[in-house]
Formats: structure tokens, C-alpha cells, sequence
């Protein structure tokens, strides 16, 4: 029997290059587009010679990508070692999750859950990663099939698609385990990629929708020296009591808003060049860095105070809340003031207008960045095509997300009006993504998502 796994995808609305530095916050929000791991015993029995040579095979298909790795990991020090690979080159993401993930059952286990975990690793992993159409872009092929940039004609792609290069949530785990898991992946991903990043993307797939304060680089980076010349086994056990510092409060959209996504088809966008140019930047004119990441800060931090007021008027207040959305959501915003007829109403329609001024705030403060560092935060296109969005019917925020670029955009509608949004994108060329806000982060399925077919009821297992 399989074990399903899933962990969804994130937009970063503020926070975008202050959250590399402590103690500044952000607010992402995690999707319903998720990613699944699917692990199953590579063989029915435990081939002979591996209780001999305490080593077991792992094998990682990626059917969209149409890419295979086979792996042989050790028991005993869990060094991993590449088979055969069908893809360009060795993917370290993959590798260091299987070895720190291992190390850590290991390492959370008493002697009997020990044998027992060794038995089954000698039975191999044999591991299908799969991910929503939304992670992917499918821009060419609805153009192929002549179809209009319509999140229909996204629909119409078969799920988990392979990709070219031209459901009821379960009950989460405690906290405890889900700790844990936060520091096995944000471990084994800083390690992959050779630097200690935020980790809100990391910690977003683990917890789901949040309020993110980074860890201090340190409670990984001398791990990453560690791993270089002692064995995974002898660094887990200090990763996973280390003094991981990072804040992170539950956060969500208040009700009745809608969050879309949209990929504007014009070019891709480097974070890491990106984030790269912002910090040359910050050497070179540290007075004048310094102030645009206060006043970006403050912008941050007054879109946070709005969303939570309007989420806790919305909990307070509800009838007044949902009347001024229900007459918002028709509305262009220089008309929504008509609608604060009681004080109530007055309170939510405030809400509105001040995380939208908060919104206008964070997007000038990073266009002025962008202009300073010399790399596009929020292009000239971008700019554009925000401003159009915001202009239409009950549309709250519009931005771009994390680091900015010309990947993506985002908006938040009021109500059902999203419909407005996605037919002016369509006519702009934009193509408006299925995904929604969810904010579920790691969950384990019922079931494969491909088949629906019904995997092990390993959800009452828990790492002690």
C-alpha cells in the first residue's frame, strides 16, 4: 500500500526581499494547487544481499517531467549514491530530503520502531512526485489548441499533464510532528541549494497560510558545515534540537475575498539575480536602502493590520460585514464610501479602503527599489496591467508576488467578482490560474490523487 503526501503552493503578498532579514514579516497564503509525494516499497520482499550490505534502492519517477532516478542509499551513514539517471543531472533537492528524512525517523525512534523501519527501508522506496497543472505553465498548448487564455480552457488539460518545453481536508497532524517535519525540509533544502534562504516558502508548504518571521541563518549553516565532514546521522540529532527562532502566526484572507493568480505569458524573472541586485544595492547606498525598507516595512505592517481588522469586524460584525462586501464586490472603489450608512458598515468599508492604500503603498516603495537596484520589481507591463485590474469592480489588492518579476501577478477580489478579473486578463493576454487560497498546509491523502484509488490508513502513525 502507498503513502500520499501533499503540500501546497504559496503567494508571498508582502514581505518581498524584507523577509530575508529578521525581524522583518510576511504574509503568504497557501493554495489549493498541490504538490504529492506517493511512497510505496520499491520490492515485495527484502532482497537477500541487503541485510548483508545494510544498503536500500530508491527509485524517483517524475511522470510529468518524464524523468527517472535510481539511487542507492546506505543504512549505516545514509550517503546516497545516483544510479542511473534519465534526467540532465543529479537533483540534490530530491537526494538531501531522502537522507534527512530518513536520518530523522531514525533518529525519533525507539529501539523497536528502529527494526521495524529498517525492515521496510530494505524493502526500497520507490517514490512518484506529482504536481498540480497550476505549478506548470500550459500557455503553449491552450495556444496550440486555439483555445481564448481562459481559466476554462486551463481546466480542459488533463490533470497532472506531462509537461512540454516549448478534496476534503484530512485531520492535520499535531503541531509536534509538523515541527518536525518544518526542520528536516528546511534543512535539506538550504543544504540542496548551497545558501540559507527565508525558508516562507518551505514553511508555508508545512503549516499552510501565515505570518512569517525567518529563522536565524545560523541554526542552519552550521549544519551545512557539519554535513561536509561528518556523517547525516551525526548532524540530525543537533538540527532537530537546535534553536530554530522562526515566528510563525496563523493567517488567513477574511472571508468572502477571493485570491487569483495570473500568468502574464511576457518572460521569466531570476529570483536569485534578483535578490542578489537588491543586496549590492544596499552595500552601496546602505542610508538610502535603509529608509525605503522602513517606509516598505510600514507599508507591510499597515496591509496586515487591515486584513485582521476586516477579519475580526468579519467574525464581530457579520451581517454588516457581508452587506458591504455583497455591495462592494459591483463597485469600483472611489464609490465604496457610499456604502458606510452605520458604523458598522463605516468600520468595514474603512477596512477596505485602507488595505488598499496600504497595497498602492508596498507597490510604490517597490517599484522605487526596483529602480534604485536596477532590476524589475514590478516592470512597466506589470505596472500597467495592476493598475487596470485595480480600476475594476470589487477588486481590493492587486500586486506582484514574493520578489516580483514578470512571472506572475496576483489580485484580491471581493465577493464573486473575480469573473471581472479574469475576462480583462483574458482580453490582456493574461491567463488566470486555477488555484484558490487554502490554507491547509501538509496533509497526508485518502487516496492517489491520478486514481483515487485508496492508499494505507497510515494517518494515526505518529513520530513520537
Amino acid at each position: 500500500m502507498a503513502v500520499v503526501a501533499s503540500a501546497p503552493g504559496k503567494v508571498l503578498i508582502t514581505g518581498g526581499y524584507l523577509i530575508l532579514e529578521r525581524p522583518n514579516a510576511g504574509l503568504v497564503l497557501s493554495t489549493n494547487a498541490r504538490f504529492y509525494a506517493i511512497v510505496k516499497p520499491l520490492h515485495n520482499e527484502i532482497r537477500p544481499d541487503s541485510w548483508a550490505w545494510a544498503w536500500t534502492d530508491v527509485k524517483l519517477t517524475s511522470p510529468q517531467l518524464g524523468r527517472e532516478g535510481i539511487y542507492k542509499v546506505a543504512l549505516k551513514n545514509l550517503t546516497i549514491q545516483s544510479v542511473s539517471s534519465s534526467s540532465e543531472g543529479r537533483n540534490p533537492f530530491v537526494e538531501y530530503a531522502v537522507q534527512y528524512s530518513v536520518a530523522a525517523a531514525y533518529a525519533t525512534s525507539d529501539k523497536n520502531k528502529k527494526e521495524l523501519l529498517h525492515k521496510l527501508l530494505l524493502q526500497g522506496l520507490d517514490i512518484t512526485i506529482l504536481g498540480c497543472n497550476d505549478f506548470y505553465s500550459y500557455r503553449n498548448e491552450i495556444e496550440r489548441r486555439g483555445l481564448p487564455l481562459t481559466p476554462e480552457s486551463l481546466a480542459s488539460i488533463p490533470p497532472f499533464a506531462s509537461i512540454t518545453f516549448n478534496t476534503d481536508n484530512q485531520e492535520r497532524k499535531d503541531y509536534k510532528d509538523l515541527d518536525l517535519l518544518h526542520k528536516i525540509a528546511q534543512t535539506a533544502h538550504c543544504i540542496a541549494q548551497g545558501k540559507v534562504g527565508s525558508g516562507f516558502d518551505v514553511s508555508s508548504a508545512v503549516y499552510g497560510s501565515q505570518r512569517y518571521v525567518r529563522f536565524s541563518p545560523e541554526v542552519i549553516s552550521s549544519a551545512q558545515v557539519a554535513a561536509q565532514v561528518l556523517p547525516i546521522p551525526e548532524v540530525i540529532t543537533d538540527i532537530l534540537n537546535g534553536n530554530w527562532d522562526h515566528d510563525r502566526t496563523e493567517f488567513s484572507l477574511p472571508p468572502l475575498m477571493t485570491l487569483l493568480l495570473g500568468e502574464p505569458g511576457t518572460g521569466g524573472s531570476s529570483t536569485p539575480s534578483m535578490v542578489g541586485a537588491v543586496k549590492k544595492w544596499q552595500k552601496s547606498d546602505p542610508q538610502k536602502s535603509l529608509d525605503t525598507w522602513k517606509r516598505l516595512s510600514v507599508a507591510n505592517s499597515a496591509l496586515e493590520i487591515q486584513l485582521s481588522l476586516l477579519s475580526k469586524l468579519a467574525k464581530e460584525h457579520w451581517d454588516a460585514y457581508k452587506s458591504v462586501i455583497d455591495s462592494c464586490r459591483k463597485l469600483r472603489s472611489d464609490k465604496w464610501i457610499e456604502q458606510a450608512s452605520e458604523p458598522n458598515k463605516e468600520a468595514v468599508v474603512k477596512g477596505l479602503l485602507g488595505a488598499k492604500e496600504a497595497m498602492l503603498g508596498i507597490r510604490y516603495h517597490m517599484r522605487l527599489m526596483g529602480e534604485a537596484a536596477g532590476v524589475p520589481i514590478e516592470p512597466e507591463s506589470q505596472t500597467k496591467l495592476l493598475d487596470a485590474t485595480l480600476n475594476l469592480e470589487g477588486v481590493l489588492l492587486a500586486g506582484v508576488p514574493g520578489a516580483g518579476g514578470f512571472d506572475a501577478v496576483f489580485a484580491v477580489t471581493l465577493g464573486d467578482s473575480s469573473s471581472n478579473v479574469v475576462e480583462t486578463w483574458s482580453s490582456l493576454n493574461v491567463l488566470a490560474l486555477l488555484v484558490k487560497e487554502d490554507p491547509c498546509g501538509v496533509k497526508l491523502e485518502s487516496a492517489d490523487p491520478r486514481t483515487n484509488e485508496i492508499t494505507s490508513a497510515v494517518s494515526s502513525i505518529h513520530i513520537e
